[in-house]
């Protein structure tokens, strides 16, 4: 019977240790399981931050891709305003076989630079002034009431490249 005490005895404190152990090992198992989790999260985050550097940085050469040529075709619009002055000009003379041809070179070079995204800024007699498109050169006493804050004359055409703004229209306002 002392046998059976002594076996019962030795059998809780190897249930015990038992117990203990396994306690030990499931609390190792968490700290894993926890562990593990806070390197998919930061997995997860690193990699959603380094898409967002390939977006961003894609994103910024097709902007540098589209303005690289913004310089030439800045350096070219004083020719545009010179071939409106001539056919201006010659469209007085009455000279038509010149204006044809005068007309033709124009038109060539225009549709050139539309293909490399540049737009003429159409603006009209009497449309709202608009200081993100213009640039006031003169105020006139508006000869109408409905004139007054408007577009009274265009003194230079303005132009886009894309949707950015190489040079604004210059006009004269009506006061």
């Amino acid at each position: 019977m002392a046998e059976n005490i002594v076996n019962e005895e030795e059998l809780n404190e190897e249930i015990n240790e038992n117990s203990e152990a396994s306690v030990e090992e499931k609390s190792e198992v968490e700290a894993l399981k926890e562990e593990l989790q806070a390197q998919k999260e930061q997995y997860l985050r690193l990699f959603a931050e380094f898409d967002n550097y390939k977006k961003r940085t894609s994103k910024e050469r097709l902007d540098i891709f589209k303005t690289a040529n913004s310089e030439t075709i800045t350096a070219i619009l004083p020719v545009l305003d010179d071939f409106e002055r001539a056919l201006n000009e010659i469209n007085k003379s009455g000279e038509n076989e010149l204006l044809k041809g005068v007309e033709l070179i124009q038109n060539k070079l225009m549709e050139t630079l539309r293909t490399k995204g540049l737009k003429k800024i159409e603006i009209n007699t009497g449309d709202d002034f608009d200081v993100d498109l213009m640039e006031a050169v003169a105020q006139i006493p508006a000869e109408q009431e409905e004139l007054q804050g408007k577009v009274v004359d265009v003194v230079q055409t303005g132009y886009m490249l894309h949707d950015k703004v190489i040079r604004h229209t210059r006009v004269v306002v009506g006061q």
